[in-house]
């Protein structure tokens, strides 16, 4: 079922409807279905989650680029 943006010419109500089988969309204010269809806005994430934060350790936790053990902290 999809789901489309309009807004109502004559009384410039925005809404989002699912449209069902070609049937004829009607504003929800004034009844009307002089409508025009927008652009479907969507969200999407750009954003990366943050790099882990190393702590301090003789694991390998440190960050030390040489890998674990390397940082004599053991």
């Amino acid at each position: 079922m999809p789901l489309f943006e309009y807004v109502c010419e004559p009384c410039g109500h925005a809404f989002e409807t699912l449209v069902r089988g070609g049937r004829t969309p009607h504003c929800p204010e004034c009844a009307s279905d002089k409508l025009v269809k927008q652009l479907s806005r969507f969200s999407a994430s750009t954003s990366s989650p943050p790099a882990p934060q190393m702590g301090p350790g003789g694991c390998g936790t440190c960050g030390d680029p040489r890998g674990p053990g390397a940082c004599a902290m053991d």
